[in-house]
């Protein structure tokens, strides 16, 4: 929390005490440059604080890749996050840049930026995401901020062929020995290919799921944006990329009837974001097949989310 101290009748406003949480600090084991900004965080945070006059509501929690600490903006009393991320996450290098395009339509507005701290100040929403919303609901919310998100790609942004192509690289050289069903890594990689050979069409979020929209804290000063994305990862790219991310995520919700759950999911959420459903389907079979590739690199043949991402690939087919 933030603290103070009088002196001469003044109130000054100290820098809060950041303590990293425990999720955070375990990215150290990533390299020496992790390691070295998780040490420098809590005074980089306490800095930020101080510069740009905020005060510290609560403790600060884990974003993934980055610390979110909630806070005031003290000159107009305004909730707010100060979110900080690490600086080896190239994905998130142009999210400043996506949220000030997006100006608060579907994506939480961004109210200040520091690039070269990595540093960004964003309204504030939540706690509450859509985890725990009916999927049926979440789904078709999803596919509305989707539609609202996927504006005419900008020069700002690369292509999402140089975040996919090298993945696909990497999984050719795997292919014999990783295991994925032959047929799904040829038919990823051709797929992949084929798509990527087009010109992208829209501004992609990159990594749309229910724990990335939260409710909105903007009353009704704004009907139909009662929830809001966040933590883009931006490109310029097929809108259809961001539905595999909406099937995996809650996948122990479809129970036994998974083939049904994630044809019934694909649906509401390729009509809410309006996209072409043959493009949607083949960017699940490729983003799962990679996400296979990821787990099994990252965890072994035994991993979890390797299964996960092969039973979404293949019921997505039919």
């Amino acid at each position: 929390m933030a603290r103070a101290a009088f002196i001469m009748g003044l109130t000054v406003h100290l820098a809060p005490v950041i303590v990293v949480p425990p999720g955070l600090r375990g990215l150290a084991k990533l390299g020496d440059a992790e390691a070295r900004w998780l040490d420098r965080l809590p005074e980089l945070c306490g800095n930020l604080c101080t510069d740009w006059d905020l005060t510290a509501t609560g403790p600060a929690i884990s974003g993934g890749y980055s610390l979110v600490l909630p806070v005031i903006v003290v000159e107009k009393g305004e909730a707010a996050a100060l979110k900080l991320t690490m600086p080896t996450d190239a994905e998130s290098l142009t999210e400043h840049l996506a949220l000030r395009q997006w100006a608060g339509n579907g994506a939480a507005r961004l109210l200040r930026a520091d690039p070269s701290r990595r540093a960004l100040l964003l309204e504030w929403a939540g706690p509450e995401d859509l985890s725990e919303t009916w999927d049926v609901e979440a789904c078709e919310i999803a596919g509305q901020i989707a539609r609202r998100l996927h504006i005419p790609p900008l020069p700002l942004f690369a292509p999402l062929a140089e975040r996919v192509l090298p993945q696909i690289a990497r999984l050719e050289a795997d292919r014999a020995r990783v295991p994925i069903p032959p047929r799904l890594v040829t038919q990823a990689i051709t797929l992949a290919r084929e798509l990527l050979e087009e010109s992208p069409t829209a501004v992609i979020h990159g990594d749309l799921h229910y724990g990335n929209i939260l409710r909105s804290t903007r009353g009704d000063s704004d009907p139909g944006l009662e929830w809001l994305a966040i933590d883009p990862k931006p490109a310029n790219g097929d809108p259809a990329y961001d539905v595999e991310p909406l099937l995996r995520n809650r996948f122990d919700e479809y129970g036994s009837a998974v083939r049904w759950g994630v044809r019934n999911r694909f649906g509401i959420i390729t009509e809410a974001a309006g996209l072409d459903e043959d493009r949607a389907r083949a960017w699940v079979i490729v983003r799962s097949v990679l996400g296979a590739h990821w787990a099994w690199q990252d965890d072994g043949p035994e991993s979890n989310y390797l299964t996960t991402c092969i039973t979404i690939a293949k019921a997505v087919q039919g």
